[in-house]
């Protein structure tokens, strides 16, 4: 049985890739800033781990409380991840805030850019580390089964939001380390990838339904609807399965066609 963390899995685009990994037979590590005990947290796990009963081979879920801003917590979830599942065979870098204050770019703060940045691309790149280093342990004692890394970013990555700086330089420094770990373990045979998402109906995208709901409507996405989390979960499962293995540091665009140039 192979293993997958997903980070930020109980919620919005990060639930839609574990449901859908669940349903190709992979157990699911889930990780997020809250509470096990948390409500909307517990109702999400039961129905990820739902998706799940019937199978021949049973398949497990659990969810881990982690800051992945946090080095301690990082190493406290991965130990305890070892300990429950064995090896991680994928890693999908999901977690992730939006701008704490909408500010211009002339108005940020640099407490505001450091909390986004710790959670958006440090925490990320250096929990890639940890696991990549756990990875190739495994690939050298005689490990067969594949492994995969995957990136959520954004449209955001190349898309300036002057309101929201911080955010988007978050999301093209994922962009970059996903290029640098793609070139650094390619000779382990570990393929990563990155999954830029367009505009995805989530609670993080709930406050601005109105304005996208206006503009989807006025031609801005030429598939004419907001992506869904299913979406994004469809494409990383085609990554975790290998359907792309010789495409490492490929960007999967999963945006309706939104950054087609057009006339």
């Amino acid at each position: 049985m192979k293993t997958a963390l997903i980070t930020g899995g109980a919620r919005g685009i990060g639930r839609g890739i574990a449901e859908r990994l669940i349903e190709e037979g992979w157990n699911l590590a889930l990780c997020g800033s809250k509470s096990e005990a948390d409500e909307k947290v517990a109702d999400a796990v039961e129905q990820i781990a739902a998706l799940g009963n019937g199978r021949k081979q049973p398949v497990k879920v659990r969810y881990f409380q982690c800051d992945v801003s946090s080095a301690n917590d990082r190493a406290g979830m991965l130990d305890a991840i070892e300990k429950e599942f064995g090896t991680i065979h994928a890693l999908v870098n999901n977690a992730g805030v939006g701008a704490r204050v909408r500010a211009d770019v002339l108005d940020m703060t640099e407490e505001n850019y450091e909390w986004l940045m710790k959670i958006n691309l440090q925490g990320p790149f250096f929990l890639t580390q940890a696991v990549a280093k756990k990875m190739i342990e495994a690939r050298l004692a005689g490990e067969k089964e594949m492994f995969t890394i995957i990136n959520t970013s954004s449209i955001s990555s190349t898309v300036a939001s002057v309101s929201r700086g911080e955010y988007c330089i978050s999301k093209a420094g994922i962009s970059m380390a996903t290029k640098l770990w793609a070139v650094r373990l390619a000779e382990y045979g570990i393929p990563v990838y990155e999954i830029r998402p367009g505009i995805i109906k989530t609670d993080m995208t709930a406050v601005v339904t109105e304005k996208y709901d206006k503009l989807i409507a006025e031609g801005l996405v030429p598939q004419n609807r907001w992506g869904f989390p299913d979406d994004i979960g469809m494409a990383a499962a085609m990554l975790v399965r290998g359907d792309l293995r010789y495409s490492t540091g490929q960007v999967i665009m999963v945006d309706g066609g939104m950054l087609i140039e057009r006339l």
